[in-house]
């Protein structure tokens, strides 16, 4: 059994069994996890969140541009690896996986099967602590919650049932465990009534354009697979294919839920790190699971796709006590003309109240916030038939205070327009669910609905008349 070393959270848990387990495994190369305290403060520094203005070599060189949410944190003791965090909502979620083997050389990410584990457990703290971020007493009792349920849904370090929601913060109301010997512990009760499956693909692409001959721009694409099936039986068992279009970028990074009881090595083994070739595994993409009671995410991908969505260019220029801003958007002709919403918004930062405004837009409309520092473009619902628009504008600012935005980034005439957009019914990879290929071994003709959507995500398009940094929050929003 895989374990998750250590749990880190306003509610954190160690487990000393796991830690026992990693020091055999490890041998000589063991680094051992130090203080609450102490690995608190490690964790904030390697993600840039404290001593930000201080340039740490073996932190912040250019050799060290993380592609994932998985970071060697340095500590006195060594450097603790391979520890999994990101940024959600202004909180941090950060586990720390057990590796069953020497950690020098470091293994490969995909060989390191604690990593999926952790994170399924991560993202079911995130679905469980996520409905109450905007209200601080109802998250406060679900984060004072968290230790008891963590103990239910991980006992002894090795994660039992992701699912948070669907447990009782109270002993007295823990049922006992399924008689049901072939019933797994993630399926908690047993649905009565009809089959039906629901899945959703959810893209989400990133983005940083720059508009210049000697930077490259760079976009990547994200994908989640969410299931709920509500089907008779104590272990169901439901086969679910992922398909691509004809040319299609394959399926990368793929990352499994433990519910699936197998998988094509081959789709595991490709890696965005390794140039395409045609040798790589393109689908069709087979899952076999016995689903868990409540809504669950099957599996995660990432891909490269050859275009991003949306291309444009944006200019800033001073001109005596103005600014000049030209923005120009494109939509690739593959992409879905038909959003649910498409801004594009251009902050000023350090910089007073915008006093002064004139503009042309060629489509939709310009918005200005109440705090007179954001202008906000609104493109709607579709793009012309050109897919073109642009907007020029004069802006003059007034005396700035300290209630207006700052960023030590975006100083000078570093500035950029980030785009916020949602695409249903599409992928960018072509990804799709065919509801004909769903197999379900129960009886009774099953409900099969499926969905897709592509979100944007850090999508920022840089002012290409100054510098731009190559990576700008991509880790955390």
């Amino acid at each position: 059994m895989r374990s998750i070393k250590r749990l880190l959270f306003p509610c954190h848990r160690r487990y000393p069994t796991v830690e026992i387990r990693a020091e055999t495994f490890n041998g000589s190369t063991h680094v051992p996890v130090p203080s609450d305290s102490a690995f608190l403060k490690a964790l904030l520094f390697e993600l840039r969140l404290i001593d930000d203005h201080i340039f740490v070599e073996h932190r912040d060189t250019c050799t060290r541009i993380n592609h994932s949410s998985v970071y060697s944190v340095r500590t006195e003791g060594g450097d603790l690896w391979p520890v999994l965090a990101f940024q959600k909502s202004g909180l941090i979620y950060a586990c720390l996986p057990l590796v069953e083997e020497t950690l020098e050389p470091r293994p490969p990410l995909l060989t390191v099967s604690g990593l999926s584990q952790g994170l399924a457990l991560l993202l079911g703290i995130v679905d469980y602590i996520s409905p109450s971020r905007k209200n601080e007493a109802e998250m406060s009792a679900k984060i004072g919650q968290l230790r008891n349920l963590l103990i239910q849904a991980c006992p002894l370090g090795t994660p039992l049932n992701t699912n948070i929601r669907s447990l009782n913060s109270s002993f007295d109301d823990i049922q006992e465990m399924p008689t049901d010997e072939s019933q797994p512990a993630w399926r908690s009760n047993t649905y009565k009534g009809k089959p039906q499956v629901n899945v959703g693909i959810t893209e989400k692409v990133k983005c940083m354009q720059y508009d210049k001959r000697d930077v490259v721009d760079m976009w990547q694409v994200y994908g989640a697979v969410n299931c709920k099936c509500d089907i008779e039986g104590s272990a169901p068992n439901v086969t679910l294919t992922l398909n691509l279009p004809t040319n299609g970028p394959p399926l990368q990074d793929i990352v499994v839920h433990h519910c699936v009881t197998s998988v094509d090595p081959a789709m595991l083994m490709s890696s965005s790190a390794e140039p395409l070739d045609d040798s790589v595994y393109n689908g069709p993409y087979k899952f076999p699971f016995i689903p868990p009671s409540d809504s669950f995410n099957l599996c995660y991908y990432t891909s490269q796709v050859p275009v991003p969505p949306i291309l444009g260019c944006y200019q800033l220029i001073e001109e005596g006590s103005q600014l000049k801003i030209t923005v120009n958007l494109k939509l690739h002709e593959s992409v879905k003309n038909s959003f649910e919403y498409c801004e594009a918004h251009i902050p000023f930062f350090n910089r007073g109240p915008i006093a002064q405004l004139e503009y042309k837009v060629s489509y939709g409309q310009l918005d200005l916030s109440r705090e007179k520092s954001l202008l906000v473009w609104v493109i709607g619902q579709k793009f012309p038939k050109s897919l073109e628009v642009s907007l020029t504008g004069n802006v003059s600012f007034g005396t700035a205070g300290k209630e207006h935005p700052t960023d030590y980034v975006c100083s000078g005439n570093t500035a950029y327009v980030k785009l916020c957009f949602r695409i249903p019914d599409f992928t960018l990879t072509g990804c799709y669910v065919d509801q004909h290929s769903v197999q379900i071994f129960v009886p009774g003709k099953p409900k099969i609905t499926a969905s897709r959507e592509l979100i944007s995500s850090n999508y920022y398009i840089w002012n290409s008349k100054a510098p731009a940094p190559m990576v700008y929050k991509t880790l955390f929003d």
